[in-house]
């Protein structure tokens, strides 16, 4: 038996990202998104939901870049402090030992201990409710060569540790069940 609630956001998990913004040292923030995914395969463009009142909104819609870094069980603590602490008040990256690096195509910083670095520029911004939606094509990717297969190239960006968010809580992703595909594929031998 199924109970019905109000209606609510209850997709889940999502991404447990830490989104990095502005364009100079000096105006460089990090703020903590969950809602945030892809919207278009080419060109690729992906969003980013963030509440109007937030430190890192003005910084965001000045600049319109931004850049998506995903997290790991080792940012675990810096990617919940970042999204419970405001850049009014702290210097994230400075607090939390996070290292700004140069992005290719935008002037947000990257954040170098992220596994995957999306680099995107606003083409717009939809106000929703509680959240405008910053919808963004993606420029650049940056992945970590640590997560490199050397023989075949391949990105093996599970083995990063990746992290998610359900339902209030963080948690690192589990074993591999099956790939894309893998349903539909001719057994060998029929």
């Amino acid at each position: 038996m199924k109970q019905d609630w109000k209606p609510g956001t209850m997709i889940y998990p999502l991404p447990a990202a830490l989104v990095s913004c502005g364009s100079t040292p000096d105006e460089y923030n990090i703020l903590t998104v969950a809602w945030t995914g892809t919207i278009c395969s080419e060109p690729a463009m992906c969003y980013i939901s963030v509440r109007p009142e937030r430190y890192s909104y003005p910084i965001l819609k000045k600049n319109m870049e931004f850049v998506i870094n995903l997290t790991t069980r080792d940012m675990a603590f810096a990617t919940d402090w970042c999204g419970v602490r405001s850049g009014r008040d702290y210097n994230k990256f400075e607090e939390m030992h996070l290292t700004p690096g140069k992005a290719k195509c935008v002037s947000a910083p990257i954040i170098e201990e992220s596994p995957l670095c999306i680099e995107c520029r606003v083409k717009e911004v939809i106000p929703l409710g509680s959240h405008d939606m910053f919808i963004a094509e993606v420029l650049n990717v940056k992945a970590d060569e640590k997560y490199l297969d050397e023989q075949t190239g391949k990105f093996d960006l599970a083995a990063s540790g990746l992290m998610a968010y359900v339902h209030g809580g963080y948690y690192e992703l589990g074993q591999k069940i099956g790939k894309f595909g893998w349903s539909v594929e001719k057994k060998k031998g029929k």
